[in-house]
């Protein structure tokens, strides 16, 4: 017998509480200046109780052919991808609406 999801009582088969999570989601994209001049763009607003945020990572990894890291809560991807992860994201079934884009942001040692 399956196992039943606790939020929704749905089979985790069918369960949609991920689907659901992904429209309430306030995500903001910004870009980062580290060491160096290196820039990273950061995705971050996605609540990780609700969002595998591994696994979002490792597809925008792959899908911009980059490296990157999840940290507290943040994804890291290396480079400016600020463009896409935006479009990406929407691919992937978050709400459009609720996704802002900052400005570069420097940070780091001179």
């Amino acid at each position: 017998m399956s196992e039943i999801c606790e939020k929704c009582g749905l089979p985790k088969q069918l369960c949609v509480c991920e689907t659901i999570a992904k429209e309430d989601q306030e995500i903001v994209i910004k870009q980062e200046k580290k060491k160096f001049g290196k820039i990273v763009t950061l995705v971050e607003g996605m609540d990780p109780k609700e969002i595998d945020l591994k696994d979002l990572g490792k597809k925008l990894k792959s899908k911009f052919a980059c490296g990157g890291t999840v940290k507290k809560g943040t994804i890291e991807l290396q480079g400016d991808h600020s463009d896409g992860v935006k479009s990406e994201l929407v691919k992937l079934g978050f709400n459009a609406d609720a996704i802002r884009m900052k400005s570069l942001v420097s940070k780091g040692k001179r």
